[in-house]
């Protein structure tokens, strides 16, 4: 079911995104099954996903919750959520933003947040991450994927909305903030690094190429994920980090 929320003032209005990046990247199976395969574990209950997108995440995340929430503030791509969710009573999309969104839950009515390449769109983070701890049920999980590692800022960043990219000690900071407790947390995709620093950073490209996505998804990503899981990475392109809120 699609829906609206109640306006916030002063916050980010729904956007009009086109959304190609999105397509090119579901292509990347294999990247997307190793982040959800990380945070499997960690979802359950009442889970809510912010910028859900085209549902890449969430088709993943739907069969480890008890209900879902998709909130996605591009119209046009809420509207394909909703479709492709219409027949699953126990989700809902919302055409909405999270600053627009998480201000008006309820203390302690979420399992699980789940955020994947969401946090660096928001301004000012820590108000966002103050919104859902405040939200999140004792025991509750907030699970994020970010973009890492500030010198790799690139063009394709800021076209794409990106207001930092974060260090390790830039999450620990922000759990601190609101007391969370860090269950998990550590750098992901090494071997990305070097293609995004060349073709992103020093050579400004702003797009994803289709073929080379696939490529890199078939043939780097299966043994990087067997590598990185038996050795935790000192460096990598993302951060994944999984934390909760303390029980009384």
């Amino acid at each position: 079911m699609l829906s609206d929320q109640a306006a916030t003032p002063m916050v980010p209005e729904t956007v009009d995104y086109p959304g190609e990046d999105l397509n090119v990247l579901s292509a990347s199976k294999n990247y997307y099954r190793w982040i959800v395969d990380i945070m499997e574990p960690f979802v359950s209950g009442h889970t809510v996903e912010y910028g859900a997108g085209i549902g890449t995440m969430s088709q993943r995340l739907r069969p480890h919750v008890e209900r879902l929430t998709l909130i996605e503030p591009a119209t046009h791509l809420a509207e394909r959520l909703s479709h492709g969710f219409k027949d699953d009573p126990a989700v809902e999309v919302l055409n909405n933003t999270l600053e627009r969104h998480a201000p008006f839950l309820p203390a302690g009515s979420i399992d699980a947040f789940v955020l994947v390449n969401v946090l660096e769109h928001i301004e000012d983070d820590a108000q966002a991450v103050k919104w859902m701890f405040e939200a999140l049920a004792p025991g509750g999980k907030l699970a994020l994927f970010v973009p890492a590692l500030p010198w790799l800022m690139s063009d394709l960043d800021r076209a794409h909305g990106h207001f930092r990219r974060y260090r390790r000690q830039d999450l620990v900071r922000l759990m601190e903030m609101v007391g969370a407790e860090i269950e998990l947390l550590h750098f992901f995709d090494m071997p990305g690094i070097v293609p995004w620093w060349l073709l992103n950073t020093i050579g400004g490209k702003v797009d994803f190429n289709l073929p080379a996505v696939r490529v890199f998804d078939s043939l780097v990503i299966p043994p990087t994920r067997w590598l990185e899981t038996r050795f935790p990475p000192p460096i990598g392109k993302n951060l994944v980090m999984v934390a909760h809120k303390p029980r009384p």
